[in-house]
Formats: C-alpha cells, structure tokens, sequence
C-alpha cells in the first residue's frame, strides 16, 4: 500500500501518519504470559518486524523495560493478513531468543531479511555491546540450530554506552545495507532527543558494512541519513526500509514535533544514487 499524503508537513518529510489515528488491529489482546515471566515488570510490547517466508507471515517483537537488557523477542505467525478471512489467527510462537542482565547485549529491536537465496538473519540489539544477528531456521522461524553464530554488525567503541539501536537489513543489487539509529531516543524534554537514522552497505549479510568514507560500522562508522531539526522536528529513528520494484522503495521511521515532543509516524520514499539511499521529502 503507497503511503498516505501527510497533513503535517516537515522539512524531511511530507508524509505522516498522526499517532492518535484509529487502530487498524492487534496480533494480542494481552502480553503473553510467558514473557512476563521473563521480563517481570513489563508494561508493553516493542517493536514488532513483520516478515513473509515459508508462507506464513512472521511477527518478530521484543519484550523488555526501559534501560534494561532483561529482554526477550517473541514470534507469532499467520496464514493470512486479512482480518476477515476466517483462517485469521495469530498463533504466539514464544520466544525465539533472550538475554539477562549477565548478557552483553540485548534481545530487542529485532528485523528480519528473508534473502534472495531462502536464507533467512535476525538482526536486532541496542547499547550494550554492538548490533547483532543469527540465522534463522525459514521452517521454524526459529535459531537455526546448525548455525549457532551470532554475529556483530555494529558498535560505537568510542561512544558511552554504545547507543546504537532500531537495525534493518535489505539487499538491493550488489550491496546489503544496514540502517542503524544513533544517539539517545525519548528524552523528557523533545529538544535533547538526538536520535538519527545512519546507514551503511556490505556486500554480505554479515558485513563488513562501510559508509561513504569507507568506515567500518564496527568501528562507529555509518553514513547519516536524516537527523533533526531542532526547530520543528526532532529525533528521526527506528528507520525500516522496504523495497518496492513496482511501486517504489520506502522507508518506515518515527520522529517527534516540536515543541510538545508528540510522537509521529513516517512513510517516505527511499531513493538510490551512486547505490547509496536518501530519504526524500
């Protein structure tokens, strides 16, 4: 579906979708009991990623609290995406991995690439000690136990607290490309949110991923991509790409208005020059 012409208009972006909009469904009515066990205190779930392989759809969520890496990600599939067809179901899958407090990294923000030659990476971190990703088995939707690997992707050696999070990986043409955002999202005044969407390419899944300068990403490269204004909007992040042949490339992100920090939803188009992508207005 083409994105929906904006009401608000922002020097970055002319289409929007208003966060107070109708609810257009949900996969639960309520938290599954598993992963409050787990995640004890949780108030919501995070960041879902919707893929389709295997033909079933997959929802990949992350389950956590705020400043913590006692978290889980989640999976629930479908057959179907149409809430009227009575073979609507979301079946809750449990937990594909977690991490503890004992852990280096964090088990939130996850995305899938279901690649050109059926295989099939998790991507996912934030903080703590890089980016990461495993390989998932496309039957189960699950680690692939013959691979057991988890790779890193990217890191901020020389950045406290390595804030990088909210990855996406797709392969367009001879390149894999990672986005990335940068910085600290959700601050209590808007105008100190300095979240910004960075982006690097590989040419495996894996990496190494470089930007323009030719930087790895594991040493805290990445080309930037969009960040605020610090007028009128501020905080771009959690930047998800979608390739379109058809239709046209987009890219998913959410920012926030200045000067209430009200939160807002963005589908802008992805254009590519020199195989490099840009987000226009």
């Amino acid at each position: 579906m083409r994105a929906l012409r904006a009401r608000e208009i922002c020097p970055f972006c002319v289409r929007a979708i208003g966060s107070h909009g109708p609810l257009a469904g949900h996969v639960f009515s309520q938290i599954p009991a598993w992963v409050i066990t787990k995640v004890p205190g949780i108030g919501g779930l995070w960041a879902p990623d919707i893929s389709y392989f295997n033909g079933l759809y997959h929802v990949y969520y992350a389950g956590s609290t705020f400043a913590s890496n006692i978290s889980v990600i989640g999976l629930a599939t479908n057959t179907t995406l149409d809430s009227t067809d009575a073979a609507y179901r979301w079946v809750d899958q449990g937990e594909v991995l977690g991490s503890m407090s004992s852990d280096d990294f964090n088990a939130i923000d996850p995305t899938i690439l279901a690649d050109t030659d059926g295989s099939v990476w998790l991507t996912y971190g934030s903080y703590w000690s890089r980016i990461k990703q495993q390989q998932i088995d496309p039957t189960t939707g699950n680690l692939l136990e013959s691979n057991p690997t988890q790779y890193s992707l990217a890191h901020r050696p020389n950045v406290r607290y390595d804030p990088i999070e909210g990855s996406s990986l797709v392969h367009k043409g001879n390149y894999y490309y990672l986005f990335a955002s940068f910085d600290n999202c959700c601050a209590v005044d808007p105008y100190q949110d300095t979240y910004r969407i960075m982006v690097g390419r590989g040419t495996s899944p894996q990496g190494p991923f470089t930007d323009m300068n030719g930087t790895d990403m594991m040493e805290g490269g990445g080309a930037q991509l969009l960040a605020g204004t610090g007028t009128s909007w501020n905080g771009p992040g959690g930047g998800t790409a979608y390739l379109d042949s058809q239709n046209g490339d987009i890219i998913t992100f959410h920012a926030i208005k200045l000067p209430d920090g009200a939160a807002y939803f963005f589908v802008n188009s992805l254009t590519w020059t020199n195989d490099w992508p840009q987000i226009q207005p």
